[in-house]
């Protein structure tokens, strides 16, 4: 295997290698007219099938500086209470297009802040929800938590329109850290919104921790890392911090010299992940980990998860519908992305249209790789022979991928009997591995890719 050292002078720890949760990846979608076609993806789904839903709620009451995502803020209820009744037209558009009997198998509420929500609001919406298609038996329906930013009667609202699932966002837990990523947010407080979630009947708990952050260190890491299993959580999402100044503004305000090198932030992520492992949690994939009883943990030992945009998943729909401004959705024709903007995704709705604004209609080989690509990231291996009867090809064809993989990342992994497999001490690279099979990526890069 090369050095760290020699990766980094190939440029392969750049934060622009993508996470892959989906393929081919937003960059890659293209602007048109694409409501027509997600109104015949939505009416081919099955009656009596399930799907899943993603409802984005893209407000915060603060901006955290590490953070990427699409989100504005507000300091009071009147914007979030006018998007909140944009949603609800929204999906009133959509249930025309699905069949009797849709029901949800998962329901997942991102921001943002969700719980920026009024109680009222909260229940509104998920009537609406509702609506359109109940949940499935034993479905699950996730929240994400801002621990500074929810109460009893938020949490009492949520708990009775059947949340289940908490994701709580935690990022470090060291007061200096926090204030150079601009999120402040102590131990006890988030403590506090652990009890309150575990006393409404919540029996799942996500934390979502970042390493490679300004100034962490292997003892702050530490720190952290033992505060976040004192919390009893189930399954732990451990990012890696990606420094993209030139996609976030906000990311302006971190100190670029204070970011620990490529080196460090290997070590970062060995330090938390041997004090999670040794806490009696399973790896999963390249960032995160579980309980042995988790739904995730069984998912990834049955070979049965798989990763979307909400990183690995246990879901088993095909069909995840997106809700809200910038909400990116996957069907088996392919991809869909709402408008990013919430003045444009809110005239649109008013206007009675889907408010689509990108997608990606699957063509050639995207599912062949997009598979590949899947389950090197869930499983660091991929039998070829498998996915090509999966997908109806020659096995010749998906081994073809691999095609010169070892001659550019020698030692990294081994090919036999069709059986493509990351070594253990490679796994760290499986993003940069699964690049290799990206053919938009590595044409981009100048590399051929044809089979």
């Amino acid at each position: 295997m090369q050095s760290l050292t020699q990766l980094r002078k190939l440029g392969l720890f750049d934060a622009r290698v993508p996470r892959y949760t989906s393929y081919p990846t937003a960059p890659q979608f293209k602007a048109g007219e694409w409501s027509g076609s997600v109104a015949t993806w939505l009416e081919a789904i099955p009656a009596g099938g399930t799907v899943s839903l993603y409802v984005h709620v893209p407000f915060c009451r603060r901006l955290c500086w590490f953070c990427a995502c699409r989100t504005q803020g507000t300091q009071t209820a009147e914007p979030v209470a006018a998007y909140v009744q944009t949603l609800k037209q929204e999906l009133a558009l959509l249930k025309p297009h699905l069949a009797e009997g849709v029901t949800i198998e998962h329901l997942h509420w991102g921001g943002g802040t969700p719980t920026l929500l009024e109680p009222q609001m909260i229940t509104d919406l998920a009537g609406a929800i509702y609506d359109v298609a109940p949940l499935a038996e034993g479905a699950q329906f996730s929240v994400e938590i801002d621990p500074t930013e929810v109460d009893g009667p938020r949490l009492d609202a949520l708990a009775a329109s059947g949340f289940n699932r908490a994701s709580i966002g935690v990022q470090d837990f060291d007061p200096m850290i926090q204030e150079v990523i601009g999120r402040p947010q102590s131990y006890e407080v988030t403590r506090d919104t652990v009890e309150m979630l575990r006393a409404r009947g919540i029996r799942s708990l996500n934390v979502d921790l970042l390493y490679g952050l300004p100034h962490q260190t292997h003892a702050r890491i530490t720190d952290s890392v033992n505060k976040v299993i004192s919390l009893g959580p189930d399954r732990i999402a451990l990012f890696g911090y990606a420094h993209v100044p030139w996609m976030s503004k906000r990311q302006q305000l971190i100190p670029t010299e204070a970011l620990p090198t490529p080196e460090q932030r290997l070590d970062l992520y060995n330090t938390a992940r041997d004090l999670f492992v040794g806490a009696g949690f399973e790896e999963i994939g390249i960032d995160h980990f579980a309980k042995p009883e988790d739904g995730l943990a069984v998912a990834h030992r049955n070979g049965t998860m798989h990763r979307n945009f909400q990183g690995y998943t246990e879901d088993k729909s095909n069909v995840l519908i997106p809700v809200g401004a910038s909400s990116i959705g996957r069907f088996p024709q392919g991809y869909a992305q709402n408008e990013p903007s919430t003045s444009k995704y809110t005239e649109r709705v008013r206007a009675g249209e889907l408010p689509t604004a990108k997608g990606h209609a699957f063509t050639g080989d995207d599912l062949l790789r997009g598979r590949i690509i899947e389950k090197l990231l869930c499983d660091f291996r991929v039998d070829f022979n498998a996915v090509a009867a999966e997908h109806g090809v020659a096995p010749e064809m998906a081994i073809a991928t691999a095609k010169g993989l070892d001659e550019v990342l020698p030692g990294t992994t081994v090919l036999d009997g069709g059986v493509l497999t990351i070594l253990e001490d490679a796994r760290p690279l499986a993003r940069i591995i699964a690049r290799w099979f990206d053919a938009y990526e590595m044409s981009a890069a100048g590399h051929s890719q044809a089979v």
